[in-house]
């Protein structure tokens, strides 16, 4: 690999995507300590392209980067790429959140992409220090929308479709609405992390004090408790299959007064889902879907892109921590070294059953 580092950020091809893994501050530092950088056209993303060139930054037009870039260049990105059965093999580095290592849908696909192409992927869900713990993550704001949503629509609040708004604005919505004597019950499972916290917030924002649950509340479960708050933000990611915090049957227990379920973490095609009470997820257009509409009536909310809808905060925080671990591509850096080897042991295992 070249020691010059060339990245490429793409145009998100999800429509709903506003965000930024670079913000043009942070590629301004980059370009100046020799890093070289190519930001798409993109008429969603929330910072323009003209910042981005008066940062240094080469342009391109929108999704030129299976055509334009050049194989050394690491592709930048947030969400899911183009895909379906014309979808090209993947030559490049990838960076982005491809949710392809716990047998989601298409993740096989996907990785035959990489394997064709020549590419490799190097998913920001994995880029790890030496202890496991991410070095960059939307988790806050992930959480801190998940459960503003979660008491919106509680308070019949929420309109519809969902746009990107700024965290002022959806403070104001939320303080509009707080009472001193606001009987509502508000449960986060996963508090201590980062989605957890700022579910917190968002609830205490709100007017609430939630009930804070985390590993020893999760590992002897009260479904009877869990099933006795009005909502429940779940936050909790995990790599390995564990019993679900909820089941379908527990959505019919008569005691339920749980009314609103908002699921931040969105496991849902995957074996590591800890919510199997439904199989799709929601949007921007239809934020809720009603899983019980008998009394208690159960609406779930689960959206996978929520800090998307305040893009410049979310894309500042994960950008800022991000831009360092960008600077060292080109070196040795534990972070890449630890996502390449987590993308060949995904490759190696979708390969063994082919090895007689």
């Amino acid at each position: 690999m070249s020691d010059t580092i060339h990245l490429w950020m793409r145009h998100e091809a999800r429509p709903t995507e506003r965000r930024a893994p670079l913000t043009p501050q942070d590629a301004a530092r980059l370009v100046e300590a020799g890093v070289r950088i190519t930001v798409e056209e993109s008429d969603q993303r929330a910072f323009p392209l003209a910042e981005y060139a008066a940062a240094g930054c080469a342009t391109a037009a929108t999704a030129s980067w299976h055509e334009q870039a050049p194989d050394e260049a690491h592709v930048l990105g947030l969400k899911e790429l183009p895909s379906g059965p014309d979808a090209p093999a993947l030559r490049h580095r990838h960076i982005y959140f491809a949710h392809a290592y716990k047998g989601q849908a298409g993740a096989g696909e996907l990785l035959a992409r990489f394997t064709a192409g020549g590419g490799a992927l190097l998913d920001l869900e994995y880029l790890t220090d030496e202890t496991g713990r991410r070095v960059a993550a939307f988790g806050y704001w992930a959480g801190y929308v998940g459960a503003a949503l979660a008491v919106l629509h509680h308070r019949g609040a929420l309109t519809t479709p969902l746009r990107p708004t700024d965290r002022a604005r959806l403070d104001a919505l939320l303080a509009s609405g707080a009472t001193v004597d606001d009987p509502t019950t508000a449960l986060v499972v996963g508090a201590l992390g980062r989605s957890g916290r700022g579910a917190c917030d968002a609830l205490e924002r709100a007017g609430l004090a939630p009930t804070r649950w985390d590993l020893p509340e999760t590992r002897s479960l009260d479904r009877a408790a869990l099933l006795g708050h009005d909502l429940m933000v779940n936050t909790v990611l995990t790599t390995t299959p564990v019993a679900p915090f909820l089941t379908k049957a527990d959505l019919d227990d008569p005691a339920r007064r749980l009314s609103v379920l908002s699921d931040v973490t969105c496991d849902v095609t995957s074996d590591c889902n800890v919510l199997p009470v439904y199989d799709e997820t929601t949007t921007w257009t239809e934020p809720v879907r009603t899983l019980r509409a008998e009394a208690p009536r159960l609406d779930l909310i689960a959206i996978d892109n929520l800090p998307s809808l305040l893009p410049v905060e979310a894309s500042t925080a994960f950008s800022a921590e991000l831009a360092p671990h960008l600077a060292r591509l080109a070196g040795r850096d534990g972070v890449w070294d630890r996502a390449l080897t987590t993308y060949q042991t995904a490759v190696e295992a979708q390969e063994a059953p082919l090895v007689r």
